[in-house]
């Protein structure tokens, strides 16, 4: 009988290559984009992931302003953030915050998605948001082609 061993390698910190990926924002739901910028940023669209190490990519968001959101959430959203003082309750409408900075809207829904652990804070560095069509890592992108 021969001695066959099998062993499965596991990833290293050092051999975890990131790649960057372009997201057009333009005309999609709010609600179905966010779970696959998360998917690029925590890296489970990679065969070798591990949920213990930091795999994910980077990811470049654009045109950030024309996001959609369904039903009458562009009239009833509020976003709520509490100081936890008295009179520290701050509320923010939809609307408001889409005229006043469109890229915090993607931001807290993606961030949101994202597990609750030592790696948030590093997962949600990696992520660029661009109002418009222009961003300033077009040099990323133009290697890959």
């Amino acid at each position: 009988m021969s001695s066959l061993t099998w062993s499965t390698k596991s990833i290293r910190e050092k051999d975890i290559k990131r790649d960057w990926h372009l997201i057009d924002v333009s005309g999609k739901i709010l609600g179905r984009i966010a779970p696959e910028i998360t998917k690029f940023l925590i890296g489970k669209h990679k065969t070798n992931y591990v949920s213990y190490l930091d795999m994910g990519d980077y990811v470049v968001v654009v045109n950030a302003t024309k996001v959609k959101v369904t039903g009458r959430k562009d009239k009833q959203k509020v976003y709520t953030r509490y100081s936890g003082y008295p009179g520290g309750l701050r509320k923010v409408k939809y609307e408001d915050m889409m005229k006043k900075n469109p890229q915090e809207i993607i931001k807290k829904a993606v961030a949101g998605m994202l597990p609750k652990n030592k790696l948030r804070d590093r997962r949600i560095a990696r992520l660029f948001i661009f109002a418009k069509e222009t961003h300033s890592y077009q040099d990323k992108f133009e290697l890959k082609k």
